[in-house]
């Protein structure tokens, strides 16, 4: 695809690109453009998803252009690899701010321009999240996670990993659409909060049924935690949770959103150094992969 010089982006630390993308630090239209968020500074159990975003990368040197589950290859398409946002260890707000400068006067839906955002632990989604309804007022938020973040702040931090979607919350409007699948531990009152505004999804089944009955056209963004993989094929994440799906559940689901007007994603908590294996890192890799195709249209 024809693409455009859009902005240069002065700042980024470099990295290693993911592969089938290359390096750049400026952002083109009709390109999809994979960034780190290397932020962990409201950890409340295992801390090291600062590291995801590198070791995701190195680790996607093992993987095939090619997905079988798709049908597409990455040599035919327009990837960028910005590298990662400036890191701050425990000035979240910082790193947030230049996302937002990076992606101000951006025309993502006349330019098609398209971004990944690798984390980091799951508060760095508040951004991008905000930034995509901006654009796109009627979006559904697909949050995929073992947990349902909607605390209004954990351990004294408004913005924690365990509030994120609760702060996504705060901007969302009528024409937005809130969807949760694989929440398994969280406060009862969050629960009961899910089951009364009917955003919970209790099987995969009544996901992607509740997937399937989005029209094509509406926009649909993806947050992912990683722990919303049972440990048995995550092990490397900050809070495990036993009872978590499976790499083909979740291409069940991407299936569906490789049909649909998807827009963009965030895949966080990947924390390598707590997998000795590299298993953890490896099959985060794939999962990007396939994201990164499935928002190809």
């Amino acid at each position: 695809m024809e693409q455009k010089l859009l902005r240069e982006i002065e700042g980024l630390e470099s990295a290693r690109p993911f592969i089938g993308t290359q390096y750049a630090q400026a952002i083109f239209s009709n390109t999809t453009h994979l960034v780190g968020f290397c932020f962990d500074g409201t950890t409340s159990f295992r801390p090291g998803a600062r590291f995801g975003p590198g070791a995701l990368r190195e680790a996607s040197y093992g993987l095939e252009d090619y997905s079988p589950y798709l049908d597409k290859d990455t040599q035919d398409y327009n990837f960028v690899t910005l590298g990662d946002l400036p890191i701050y260890p425990s000035k979240w707000h910082i790193t947030n701010d230049f996302w937002m400068e990076m992606t101000k006067d951006l025309n993502f839906k006349k330019d098609k321009i398209k971004f990944i955002v690798l984390g980091g632990e799951h508060s760095i989604s508040y951004g991008p999240i905000v930034r995509h309804m901006e654009q796109y007022p009627d979006m559904v938020l697909l949050h995929l996670d073992a947990h349902a973040d909607l605390r209004d702040g954990y351990l004294e931090e408004k913005y924690s990993h365990a509030s994120i979607i609760r702060r996504v919350l705060d901007h969302f409007t009528p024409k937005n659409t809130l969807i949760q699948y694989g929440i398994r531990s969280s406060p009862r009152d969050e629960f009961n909060w899910m089951k009364e505004n009917g955003t919970l999804m209790t099987s995969l089944k009544e996901c992607c049924e509740k997937l399937e009955a989005i029209p094509d056209d509406r926009p649909i963004y993806l947050t992912l935690d990683l722990d919303f993989f049972d440990p048995a094929y995550m092990p490397g994440t900050g809070t495990p949770e036993s009872g978590g799906e499976d790499f083909h559940g979740f291409m069940k689901i991407l299936k569906i959103l490789n049909r649909k007007n998807f827009i963009g994603a965030d895949i966080n908590e990947l924390a390598p150094m707590l997998d000795s294996t590299n298993n953890s890192a490896c099959m985060a890799a794939k999962v990007c992969r396939e994201v990164m195709l499935a928002l190809q249209k």
